[in-house]
């Protein structure tokens, strides 16, 4: 890149020599030219001497200023510009350190990347750029840009120091008509609501930071150029109507968000019906296997329960048959004894 501007940055006694570059590039937007509808020529802004009604060419272009509202212009030429006694020609004194929340967005103009412009100012680019950083701070300064002076906010990022060009306090326009005429009330469900649909938004990801109007219009040229109808991919239509009940708007909003995030209603990742399947066959499996197991301890305790049963009733039965044997052969000695007395 080629700088724009080359100046330096008064930062107390230091000073810091820096070239200015471009950040941005107004060429990669969209843009159209004009033409005369008829047979499609270009209409062109010829400039034009409004006293001699003729026209002139660049190099016979000029400054000139118009104090107050009346008609009088006052030529100014590149040296009478020069002479202008202003310390920010040249130079960008930082007048202050704010917060970077300090600084209205709406004044916030062109950017430009600042890089050193000699090997002897490396240090303190990077002194400045860290104290910065560690501070939590912007500076503010003044500079004189293009022959005109404006303010300006240098920052860092991402390992550099950036300007960034700000409009006067002035230049920012009042709100005039702009705020509801009548006073409006919204209720703590609804601010809640609202709320949710806000966090239900999650990140930005690289589709939505994407110029898809650049590459349909695109699309359109080329089909004209190739006597075809252009091709678009299909995409959601937008929902038509006023909107009557906001709660119903904002609840419908916020489950459309996370059906698009693939999320159930509570904000969880939804699972598959397969899968859901597969774990109640398992979880069923398991509290089958667990039955089974529970039935063959409960019969292999009945079987032992009834084994001991029978044994003990085996064993009674015998002790039984030992003592009627033992009363039977007691009456038979009796009986003998007593046979060979009578005798």
């Amino acid at each position: 890149m080629r700088p724009t501007a080359k100046f330096s940055i008064s930062f107390g006694l230091v000073t810091i020599p820096v070239a200015a570059y471009n950040a941005t590039d107004s060429s990669a937007s969209v843009s159209f030219v004009r033409i005369h509808t008829a047979d499609g020529g270009r209409v062109r802004n010829q400039p034009v001497c409004s006293a001699e009604g003729v026209e002139i060419s660049p190099d016979e272009i000029g400054r000139g200023y118009r104090p107050g509202d009346g008609d009088t212009v006052v030529p100014l030429s590149d040296e009478d510009l020069d002479a202008l006694p202003l310390p920010t020609a040249k130079t960008l004194t930082i007048l202050a350190f704010v917060a970077g929340g300090d600084i209205d967005p709406l004044q916030m103009g062109k950017g430009y990347y600042l890089g050193i412009d000699s090997p002897a100012a490396a240090k303190p680019y990077v002194l400045l750029r860290e104290a910065m950083e560690r501070h939590q701070r912007v500076g503010l300064g003044k500079i004189a840009l293009h022959g005109r002076e404006t303010l300006a906010m240098i920052r860092p990022m991402e390992g550099a120091l950036v300007m960034q060009v700000l409009l006067w306090p002035h230049q920012i326009r009042p709100m005039d008509g702009v705020l509801p005429e009548r006073q409006v009330e919204v209720h703590a469900n609804e601010v809640e609501a609202a709320e949710t649909l806000m966090d239900s938004f999650g990140a930005l990801s690289e589709d939505d930071v994407h110029d898809h109007y650049r590459e349909a219009l695109e699309e359109i040229v080329a089909a004209k150029l190739a006597h075809r109808e252009p091709h678009f991919e299909a995409g959601e239509e937008p929902p038509a109507g006023g909107v009557m009940d906001l709660m119903a708007a904002l609840q419908d909003s916020v489950r459309a968000a996370r059906k698009s995030r693939g999320e159930d209603e509570a904000g969880e990742p939804a699972r598959s019906t397969a899968r859901s399947g597969r774990g109640t066959a398992k979880s069923t499996a398991k509290k089958g296997t667990a039955k089974t197991s529970t039935a063959k301890k409960a019969a292999a305790k009945k079987t032992a329960a009834g084994e001991a049963t029978a044994k003990k009733s085996a064993a009674k039965k015998s002790a039984a048959k030992k003592s009627a044997a033992k009363t039977t052969a007691a009456a038979k000695k009796t009986s003998g004894r007593g046979g060979r007395r009578a005798g």
